[in-house]
């Protein structure tokens, strides 16, 4: 499995984008992403490999990602079965990918309904709902490759995400975009690099990382330019409502379907990602940027840290 062309390198994905001032604004760094846009982007309908041999003794992920890794029951599973687990899993996190994804495409589109096209600001929004419907399709084709079901938050999860993606904008919007995308940015640069994963799921995460690096950083400088002149009320709003959709977007990353999947009872494998450390650690480690850089524009604190501490990102 591979990319036909490699003309994009993993761009990193610092708390301020580089060169950014005052003097240039959103539109100096809208142009900038639509540089890197046309320099690093991709085509996965064309790009991948979609009917290369899929191997049976890789893992879907990189093992050490799984809800499970770690634990006693781990231990005792066969190593054809935690393969079968991390292809599921991968597939469902995959799948609270797309479901955010198409939250984020509709918080952009109302973003930029009354703002000048012409503008670098409205000409990149569009360039990353572009990306994402690309992404989304990716993520989805790259299961039914895999062989395994198309995994989704559950129906009540769903159905909220409406009313958030009707309501969400500006820091909120974008805020709960960070939560989404920089932990699956930091699982993805482990599973492409890990030649223990399927060649697939590399593929696909090196596409995801290259242009998610530039989502990251018009999510990042939105978020810290509306927050600016934010009042103590609206900063309590945001922070709010950030926990709320935080804890929903970590939680519901493990679909608990596919312990069945992989044949594992339900309740006791859910059990045992309850209590995995190893786990917790892992989603922390996933979600430091993201809370760090909330933090540093006060969105981290008041009652939303108890359900951050809940879905262990604090």
């Amino acid at each position: 499995m591979s990319i036909t062309r490699t003309n994009g390198s993993i761009e990193s994905a610092p708390g301020r984008v580089r060169g950014s001032s005052a003097t240039d604004g959103k539109q100096g760094t809208a142009q900038r992403l639509l540089d890197s846009s046309a320099r690093k982007s991709y085509d996965p309908a064309f790009e991948i490999d979609w009917d290369a041999p899929i191997p049976d003794d890789k893992y879907g992920m990189t093992p050490e990602w799984s809800s499970l890794y770690g634990t006693d029951l781990w231990e005792r599973m066969p190593e054809q079965q935690r393969i079968t687990l991390t292809t599921h899993e991968a597939a469902s996190i995959a799948g609270t990918g797309i479901w955010f994804e198409m939250i984020l495409m509709q918080m952009l589109i109302r973003d930029l309904y009354q703002q000048d096209p012409s503008s670098e600001y409205v000409q990149f929004g569009l360039t990353e709902i572009a990306d994402e419907c690309r992404h989304s399709i990716m993520f989805a084709r790259s299961a039914k490759r895999l062989g395994v079901p198309s995994y989704r938050p559950k129906k009540w999860i769903r159905v909220s995400g409406r009313g958030f993606k009707a309501v969400a904008s500006g820091a909120l919007a974008f805020g709960a975009t960070l939560f989404a995308e920089e932990i699956l940015d930091m699982m993805q640069r482990d599973f492409m690099r890990d030649e223990r994963v399927q060649p697939l799921t590399r593929t696909v995460s090196h596409i995801h990382v290259v242009e998610e690096s530039r989502h990251i950083r018009y999510a990042r400088e939105e978020t810290e330019r509306r927050m600016r002149k934010a009042t103590r009320a609206q900063r309590a709003y945001v922070r709010m409502h950030l926990g709320v959709s935080g804890y929903l977007i970590v939680t519901n990353l493990i679909n608990d379907q596919v312990y069945a999947a992989a044949g594992l009872d339900i309740a006791e494998a859910k059990a045992a990602a309850r209590a995995n450390t190893h786990y917790h650690d892992k989603l922390r480690q996933g979600a430091r940027r993201t809370v760090e850089f909330l933090d540093s524009v006060g969105l981290i604190g008041g009652p939303s840290a108890h359900l951050l501490r809940n879905a262990h990102v604090l």
